[in-house]
């Protein structure tokens, strides 16, 4: 069974094909996962591998690891494009996320002025007033929507709570006022006898229609690339990438493709 990836709470610098150099914060517990979201794709394996044993790090050893790793970095003449919070998991689910992004926000000016915070959310959080408090101060503020229609929202995303529905997420995010970045993953393939894919017409109107209603400052579309827990899941070309950020970008949506 495929399991979590990351086992401490500050990982790298690796480089990610979107945001360059970045310096990861995984808010989750090192050996186990916790989210909001069961995704067929997530590079973490599914929820039922189950939290583990250790927990989630306390806000001050956050603050103490990230310290000691910007001096590390400095003294080795590093440089850092951006702080990544990702992880096992959803990081808005951090009991002291606020208080957390604001230690990041400090350490990232004192050691790293340059740099961009950013935080990667599948978006269940973003309407608790402590989130959307938080997620206004990040550089980078981005939100998950793999598609705008029930059906395939809750097939691709699996969503814990059976409340949780795309209207209600698109709603969190419309209040950012356009200070988000949307990240959509295209997606195809069968999970348990359901076959789905969300680049069809249907799928992508619906999802310019959310787009048109966030407003978002750019949307990135991106597919699989690398293990997934789920078998039977199909890459989308980079060609047809392109042809549906082209449709979308013909509406006025500024879309980067991530391939």
């Amino acid at each position: 069974m495929q399991t979590v990836i990351f086992h401490s709470t500050i990982y790298g610098p690796i480089h990610s094909r979107r945001l360059g150099m970045s310096l990861g914060i995984n808010l989750m517990p090192n050996d186990g996962k916790i989210c909001s979201f069961d995704c067929l794709y997530c590079e973490a394996g599914f929820n039922a591998q189950g939290p583990g044993k250790d927990g989630v790090p306390s806000r001050d050893t956050v603050k103490k690891q990230l310290k000691r790793k910007f001096e590390e970095m400095k003294a080795a003449g590093q440089t850092l494009d951006v702080i990544t919070f990702s992880g096992n998991g959803e990081p808005t689910l951090h009991p002291e996320f606020k208080k957390v992004v604001e230690d990041v926000m400090r350490l990232r000016t004192q050691y790293f002025p340059e740099a961009k915070v950013s935080v990667l959310s599948n978006s269940t959080m973003a309407g608790k007033p402590d989130v959307f408090a938080a997620l206004q101060k990040v550089d980078n503020n981005i939100l998950k929507l793999d598609s705008a229609l029930p059906h395939t929202f809750r097939i691709i995303n699996r969503p814990v709570s059976p409340n949780c529905l795309p209207e209600g997420v698109i709603a969190d995010l419309k209040r950012f006022n356009g200070q988000c970045i949307v990240q959509t993953i295209m997606i195809r393939g069968e999970f348990d006898g359901q076959r789905f894919d969300n680049t069809t017409d249907a799928e992508l109107d619906a999802l310019l229609d959310a787009y048109r209603q966030i407003q978002p400052r750019e949307v990135m579309l991106y597919s699989i690339d690398r293990k997934t827990p789920a078998e039977n899941l199909e890459k989308v070309s980079k060609e047809e990438l392109e042809r549906i950020a082209n449709r979308f970008r013909k509406e006025g949506i500024k879309v980067q493709v991530n391939a």
